[in-house]
């Protein structure tokens, strides 16, 4: 456990002596909760533990009039992330060519060994992207394939990755395979079984989830990596609503590669993510900016893309410092803490049906899927948003509909009581203006 002053060093941003801390009364208060914290009570017991979480409510700066529950497609960030964010693009901007690239570039080399260290690979295996969505596109657009090569995921991994593939599918001539799995998926063997049953003699690469965008559900992602490599076959890991929401490593997945957006679950700045290549292949993967040919085994070529901001990467250590202090396995079981308080109280109805299989904590952690039977989806969220100022998301499946629901470590009880009154209100059939 960190003491007071250990934690907010970690927060210190140096460049020469250019840049003080940022030590804002709320921040205070937030590394006070920590340090009161009793080191000898569990996650689980911390979950519940009010005086710790409005602390660390306190360090956010969010809009209270609206309630948030959409905290899955981008998050905010804590308070200290945005002014080191600030400090290094006041500072960047005094002499760019110079005070940037000479200065505040160079420390990215940091960002890069604290997300190995949280990762738990080698630091020559990460390299900072903009987003999820680059990371593991630069997989898909620079592996070598040939016209009849065949790709495997599932009908449910994210659209823009689809997307990607469909598009080489025209372009090289590759064959994407996709394949179902059961929503909620009650026995995680399903999931396993039907990418083993997906897999030809032609299937060169498997992409998939480690947790479904649509629903939240956790998967089984080291198991099919297995049984993937046992037919010399490489698999891209989906980690964007994964990484820093519940405790994990690289070793647990046991994949080839994985892509993450930092701006979810991290709180770092919006346009930040990372990418991790196995070492040894690095080689074989070209970068989507060229890169010279010295660079063809350094992790660094996949950052090729020209003048950027180095401000938003930089803030990453921030992120990372807030993150690793609250403790990854706090966050997750302060994550189920606040679902299981409206959870409990609609579940009872029968027309409540959940997308997840919510007995098994191992299936989610922060982000629930659920819709109710003769009620307008769409029509809900509208209701949910303009009476009541809640802010969640439709997903409208062709496999299923459902209404997202995610909140983050600054969400108050009250908003999640709010949440559950209107839906109990629902469930019980007193709000017409959502009937079917």
């Amino acid at each position: 456990m960190y003491s007071r002053r250990q934690f907010l060093n970690r927060f210190m941003v140096s460049t020469g002596g250019a840049f003080i801390a940022l030590k804002t009364d709320a921040f205070a208060r937030a590394t006070e909760a920590i340090e009161k914290l009793n080191p000898f009570v569990s996650p689980l017991e911390s979950a519940s533990d009010e005086d710790f979480w409005g602390r660390i409510q306190s360090a956010f700066d969010v809009d209270r009039s609206l309630i948030n529950l959409n905290n899955g497609g981008v998050s905010p960030s804590p308070r200290v992330v945005i002014e080191a964010f600030k400090r290094y693009i006041d500072y960047s901007n005094q002499a760019p060519s110079y005070y940037m690239w000479q200065h505040v570039e160079p420390k990215v080399e940091t960002v890069r060994e604290k997300l190995a260290i949280v990762f738990g690979c080698d630091t020559e295996e990460i390299a900072i992207t903009r987003n999820d969505s680059e990371s593991l596109q630069i997989i898909q657009l620079g592996i070598d394939f040939k016209p009849g090569d065949e790709i495997l995921t599932t009908t449910q991994d994210y659209p823009r990755m689809l997307t990607t593939f469909n598009q080489m599918e025209r372009r090289i001539g590759i064959k994407v395979n996709k394949v179902q799995y059961p929503t909620p998926l009650v026995n995680k063997n399903d999931y396993v079984t039907a990418l083993k049953n997906g897999i030809t003699p032609n299937t060169k690469l498997i992409l998939i989830s480690h947790t479904c965008f649509l629903t939240g559900q956790i998967l089984p992602v080291r198991e099919v990596c297995r049984a993937a490599h046992e037919k010399g076959i490489e698999v891209i890991v989906d980690g964007a609503h994964s990484f820093n929401h519940f405790p994990y490593t690289l070793a647990d997945l046991e994949c080839d590669y994985f892509g993450t957006s930092l701006h979810k679950w991290t709180y770092a700045p919006i346009g930040t993510g990372m990418l991790y290549v196995k070492r040894n292949l690095i080689k074989k993967v070209w970068p989507l900016m060229a890169a010279s040919k010295e660079m063809e085994d350094n992790i660094r070529k996949f950052e090729e893309i020209g003048t950027h901001p180095a401000a938003n990467h930089n803030a990453i250590a921030e992120a990372l410092a807030f993150n690793e202090a609250i403790g990854i396995d706090r966050k997750a079981e302060r994550f189920r803490y606040l679902h299981k308080r409206w959870i409990n109280r609609v579940k009872k109805y029968d027309n409540v049906k959940f997308l997840i299989d919510i007995k098994d904590e191992s299936n989610w952690a922060g982000i629930i899927n659920f819709n109710i039977t003769g009620v307008n989806i769409n029509k809900l969220q509208e209701y949910l948003f303009n009476k009541h100022r809640i802010y969640v998301i439709v997903i409208n499946f062709e496999e299923f509909k459902g209404l997202r629901v995610t909140p983050n470590v600054y969400t108050m009880l009250s908003e999640i009581d709010l949440f559950a009154d209107v839906i109990e209100s629902v469930a019980r059939g007193e709000i017409k203006e959502v009937m079917e």
